[in-house]
């Protein structure tokens, strides 16, 4: 993130609602700013806006949308509907930009926005700067919209048949789930409508558990941070497989037939090998960020593949994904993207591609998840009080270089400072699980030792 981009960080802007900068006159503010934008670049145009269940998603909805129409750009309103679905509805629309309202997996009080461009990718940190400045004022504000050149707001009645249509279409090989019974944890949140549906159009048996939203239990001991509920559920209904989603559904957590939750890297790990052994996966490659398991680099790198690691945040694997045309990539906490079919981490796409592979296979989710072995992973916080260059701590370093070569391939350490607190965040991940917890905690007192001199 450059100094010049204040509001924005990489997942948009966020915070607690109705508290700068989420309020509903800085929307304004954001939404005229946004139409300016998009009209210097394409003239009068249409920009998209979807939200979650959160209670102040109207309030700033409405305001954006005041915004927007100020500056001229017609507004098309999608109502509560997944993140992902409001980039499909983008793309569809021939709109110039997309816009979601959202904190994600944040809790009820929180809110944000998250851009996207025309075709569905997230707006480029340059363009944000800029939008910034149109923000700021001054002598290079556009004018404001007046006569017939103020836009329009009107919403989009057919907005989840449009979605539920689109990830139907993205497996014609499952003609019908009779027979298969799922079940759902919609968080209360934005899938609690059309991720129900698409299952059921489909043929599944649907259990569909949080989706009774009613602005303020997003997220509340519900969804992909707490499946706990999900994986008794699933164990006893007898299910098949159970999916629970983030407020804005562009992330999944699985669990199996037995109540065993699956993560991001092991869904990678099925839909990456089933197109690397069919011989269709580009490069041979998945990407993945420096957080995901040694397991799913190995599981790869055995049947002739490799992983490529970005930094922690869907934006920056989905930049890796665009620039080396690799179709396969994702997270650990379920941000899946297949870009053959979405532009962004889709929590219903990717329970319906493992879904899809576990009718095409024959196996139930429980042994498809084995082609991933999971290393041991031990993660240590070492509180700092001031921030130093990690790079300039011999002793830290030479602990972290020795520890490193007496895994060997077989190993990884991972030495960060958090980006939001002052901590620093030791990982080690290798084959027992007692060697990594004291290779862990050396290195963790290396930091606190350099950290108190």
């Amino acid at each position: 993130m450059t100094d010049a981009r204040r509001l924005f960080g990489t997942d948009g802007i966020r915070g607690t609602a109705n508290v700068e900068p989420v309020t509903a006159e800085t929307m304004v503010r954001l939404g005229r700013a946004l139409g300016a934008w998009t009209r210097r670049e394409v003239g009068r145009c249409r920009v998209v806006i979807g939200r979650d269940t959160r209670r102040s998603g109207d309030m700033l909805e409405s305001a954006l949308t005041a915004g927007l129409c100020a500056a001229g750009a017609d507004v098309l309103q999608a109502g509560a509907l997944p993140t992902p679905a409001v980039a499909l509805l983008t793309r569809e629309f021939a709109a110039a930009a997309g816009v979601v309202v959202s904190a994600s997996h944040n809790p009820a009080a929180d809110n944000g926005v998250k851009l996207f461009a025309h075709d569905g990718f997230k707006l480029p940190d340059a363009v944000e700067v800029e939008i910034e400045g149109l923000m700021a004022g001054g002598a290079d504000a556009p004018p404001a919209a007046t006569g017939a050149e103020i836009g329009t707001a009107v919403r989009v009645e057919d907005a989840s048949a449009r979605y539920v249509d689109a990830m139907i279409a993205t497996v014609p090989s499952l003609a019908s789930l009779r027979g298969v019974r799922v079940v759902l944890d919609c968080a209360h949140g934005a899938a609690y409508r059309v991720a129900p549906e698409v299952f059921r159009v489909l043929g599944a048996s649907v259990v569909a558990l949080g989706v009774d939203p009613d602005g303020d239990n997003i997220n509340q001991d519900a969804g992909a941070l707490h499946p706990e509920t999900l994986q008794a559920r699933v164990v006893a209904e007898q299910a098949h497989l159970g999916m629970a989603f983030d407020g804005d559904a562009d992330r999944v957590v699985l669990v199996d037939e037995t109540g065993t939750v699956v993560d991001g890297d092991e869904i990678l790990a099925m839909l990456g090998l089933e197109r690397l052994v069919a011989g269709t996966l580009p490069s041979a490659t998945v990407v993945a960020t420096v957080m995901s398991n040694l397991g799913l680099e190995v599981a790869l790198q055995a049947k002739g593949g490799r992983l490529v690691r970005t930094q922690v945040g869907d934006r920056y694997v989905v930049e890796a994904m665009r620039q080396g045309g690799y179709p396969v990539g994702g997270e650990q906490s379920g941000h899946i993207i297949l870009l053959e079919h979405s532009t962004t981490g889709d929590g219903v796409l990717a329970a319906l591609q493992v879904l899809r592979l576990m009718v095409e296979t024959g196996r139930p989710l429980s042994e498809l998840r084995q082609r991933m072995r999971r290393f041991p992973q031990s993660l240590v916080n070492v509180r700092v009080a001031r921030r130093r260059e990690l790079q300039e701590l011999p002793r830290v370093q030479e602990t972290i270089q020795r520890i490193t070569a007496a895994m060997g391939e077989r190993g990884r350490v991972l030495v960060r400072y958090s980006g939001t607190e002052p901590l620093v965040r030791v990982m080690v991940e290798g084959e027992e699980a007692d060697r990594v917890r004291a290779y862990a905690e050396e290195i963790a007192a290396a930091v606190a030792e350099a950290a108190s001199a």
